[in-house]
């Protein structure tokens, strides 16, 4: 992601005319107090807050992602603290304003609900123009490809109640300890722990501050349905339909494309916000969409849509990213097979299969990952059986 100094000025390399238009149809985020050296950016570019600093311009309607990170004093050390993201839906014209909390180190977005007060900056944003920095739209046609399924619903949806996306997890006690007796009781930690396991008992337990979390759809534990047999079980273990489309009727039933909407903003989440939660929700999605046979022959628009986003997703990613650095094993890489067998197979719309081979082509020429060794067939599956039932 490119960075750079803003401090407001006209829109570079753009014809005069169309800079015109976009000014007076695109929508304008007003943002005071933003101290100097806050990390701020918009969508995939970000810059390093300047002295002129006041806020974005010329912003295409739609949907955006705005992030940024606090920055202590220099003689604080000038540290950069985790960054916070939020998803925001913009009309032509509109002009969205916050003000920056000191306290907090967030903005405040209530001002905007001041209608007068938006209203004024209004009658003087001309006045206000050499202080706007202009959308990167050198970007725009990354972001777009990386969002074309995410729309304002499925993005409010998924965004915190809180309104908040936040790299560090806001983490509070478990049990509240208000009285001296409560925590006299607890594990003391005056002694040397004899294990680790001894030393993880002692801290408290945390859970999320209620608001704060992501609201991504659960992916059940159990990926076969109740009163399974044991073969039942073995099938919807080595095929996971039955898990996509549980989650699908839960989360997606009247617009089930809306699940890539859900991938990408796991991703963006990820690439632009530093949340390790949208890495690993994006994994565990794609692997439940990529070893689902049965839904691969059902839903060709489906898996045609998901083509399309991982092959602008995996042009943000380094080919080494996804290798664990301790069994050296490839995530992505092990997925993908699995998706490009099943898109073989029989009963695969032609226009799918054809499709898929393109993007295996693409990828294997790309990241030099070889999709056509041996599976390992021959490795047991293991499977998790139903309360009370035995096999012989």
């Amino acid at each position: 992601m490119a960075s750079g100094s803003s401090s407001g000025g006209g829109a570079v390399n753009m014809d005069p005319d169309v800079a015109l238009r976009l000014f007076e149809e695109g929508a304008t985020l007003v943002l005071r107090g933003v101290p100097r050296g806050t990390e701020l950016g918009i969508d995939c570019k970000s810059w390093q807050v300047g002295p002129r600093f006041r806020g974005v311009k010329m912003i295409p309607p739609g949907l955006h992602f705005l992030h940024y990170s606090s920055v202590n004093s220099p003689s604080c050390g000038g540290e950069i603290g985790p960054k916070t993201g939020l998803f925001l839906s913009l009309k032509p014209r509109e002009i969205l304003l916050a003000n920056w909390d000191p306290k907090l180190e967030d903005l405040d977005f209530s001002a905007s609900k001041n209608e007068e007060e938006v209203s004024r900056i209004r009658a003087t944003l001309q006045e206000l123009d050499p202080y706007l920095g202009p959308y990167p739209y050198e970007v725009m046609r990354k972001w777009v490809s990386l969002t074309d399924r995410l729309n304002e619903e499925v993005a409010n949806n998924l965004q915190p109640l809180c309104g908040r996306i936040c790299a560090f997890s806001d983490v509070i006690p478990e049990t509240e300890f208000r009285h001296t007796k409560d925590r006299a009781e607890q594990p003391r930690n005056d002694t040397a722990c004899q294990s680790m396991r001894e030393g993880l008992d002692r801290l408290p337990r945390m859970k999320l501050r209620e608001g704060t979390e992501l609201r991504f759809s659960v992916i059940p534990k159990k990926t076969y349905p109740p009163g399974a047999t044991p073969a039942e079980i073995t099938q919807c273990c080595m095929d996971l339909s039955y898990a996509l489309e549980t989650v699908l009727e839960n989360n997606h039933e009247l617009q089930p494309l809306n699940l890539l909407g859900e991938l990408q903003f796991a991703f963006v989440c990820f690439l632009l916000g530093n949340v390790y939660e949208g890495f690993e929700h994006w994994k565990r999605l794609l692997a439940l969409l990529c070893r689902s046979e049965e839904a691969m022959r059902k839903r060709k628009e489906l898996y045609l849509g998901l083509i399309a986003v991982l092959y602008h997703q995996l042009g943000e990613i380094p080919p080494d990213f996804f290798v664990d650095i301790v069994s050296q094993s490839n995530f992505l890489t092990s997925t993908l097979q699995d998706f490009f067998q099943f898109a073989s197979g029989p009963g695969v719309d032609s226009t799918l299969r054809k499709r898929a081979e393109k993007f295996k082509a693409h990828v294997t020429k790309k990241f030099r990952w070889d999709f056509d060794a041996d599976l390992d067939e021959c490795a047991p599956v293991v499977v998790e059986l139903p309360e009370g039932v035995t096999v012989d």
